[in-house]
């Protein structure tokens, strides 16, 4: 049997919950211009003169309030999908088959990472960054760092696939609905299900990026396997950034308007985020709870995000399995 190596990505965290170690991540992340698209020259005095002597303070009092023992929830939660991951494929190839795991930005690198998977020397390598929809500013940024780095690596470089996206793959689907079902038996049901992804710039999508249909083909997929009807969800889009119009709806407005329409009690879930982290954990779950209960909401409930339970597990080694069957295919 050939070896595989699996490599995951994630967004990336800061190391703490600090200004310092936020300013430096914040610096990475935001200088990225697949995340930023204004010109350098103009970005690099707003980025460095604003956002770089603001933005940190009050990132690093949100991280506190999320950070756990373990530290950053993305982090842990991401490690523990690699864990779950290796134990799934351990039980039938142990040592042929290796899960890796990077950040976008931060630490672990995907240099570094890309380093290790040399000395474990595969001969097909599977890239598989933990974002549902397909965006410039997250899966196609990591493909091209990817890339960058597999390319120093000449002719001795295992064959690579990567997966894009799986916004529409009914076990990914199936996972979803599953834990809203879970929510709703343990803490009954609510009137509405806002169904909220992370926003990006209008202008991107107008740049033929498919981050909006996917998006809405997963909520609609979603509720079709929750049957419901109209006027029991919403699709919204959170972490605006900015001034630049982003698409709509955005979450806060939808959330004022659903309190002030007299619903008391609403569920919120975020498919596109695979795992727990800062705009999950401590902005829809405590920021935008205040929202909806200021403006007269009674019950505000976030659903958490996948992380590593079973069915995600089961549907992320799935798709790894599916594309290492075409690599053997065209060999």
């Amino acid at each position: 049997m050939k070896k595989t190596a699996v490599l995951l990505v994630n967004l990336g965290t800061p190391e703490a919950p600090t200004e310092e170690a936020v300013r430096e991540y914040l610096k990475e992340f935001l200088w990225d211009p697949r995340v930023v698209q204004i010109p350098h020259f103009i970005w690099w005095f707003i980025l460095h003169g604003v956002v770089l002597r603001k933005r940190p303070a009050i990132s690093a009092k949100a991280y506190q309030k999320i950070w756990t023992d373990e530290g950053s929830p993305l982090m842990v939660y991401s490690k523990r999908i690699q864990q779950a991951l290796q134990v799934h494929s351990d039980d039938s190839e142990k040592g042929k088959f290796k899960y890796f795991l990077a950040m976008r930005y931060g630490q672990p690198s995907i240099q570094s990472v890309l380093d290790e998977v040399k000395e474990f020397n595969p001969e097909s390598l599977i890239l598989l960054p933990l974002y549902p929809q397909f965006a410039t500013s997250s899966t196609g940024t990591t493909w091209y760092e990817f890339r960058r780095v597999y390319a120093q690596w000449g002719d001795d470089a295992p064959v690579s696939k990567t997966i894009m996206d799986y916004h529409d793959k009914g076990a990914y689907i199936e996972a979803l609905a599953a834990s809203v079902k879970q929510h709703w038996a343990d803490k009954g049901r609510g009137e509405c299900l806002v169904i909220s992804f992370h926003g990006v710039p209008e202008k991107m999508i107008r740049q033929g990026d498919p981050y909006l249909a996917q998006c809405t083909k997963t909520a609609e997929l979603l509720v079709d396997e929750l049957n419901l009807k109209p006027l029991e969800w919403r699709l919204v889009f959170q972490s605006r950034f900015g001034k630049a119009k982003w698409i709509q709806p955005y979450c806060v407005d939808v959330l004022e308007g659903l309190a002030e329409e007299g619903m008391e009690t609403i569920d919120v879930i975020c498919p596109g985020f695979s795992a727990d982290c800062l705009e999950t954990l401590e902005e829809m779950a405590l920021q935008n709870r205040d929202v909806f209960l200021a403006a007269g909401g009674d019950n505000y409930r976030y659903i958490p995000a996948l992380n590593d339970n079973a069915g995600h597990i089961q549907m992320l080694h799935q798709l790894v399995e599916d594309m290492r069957a075409n690599i053997q295919k065209a060999e």
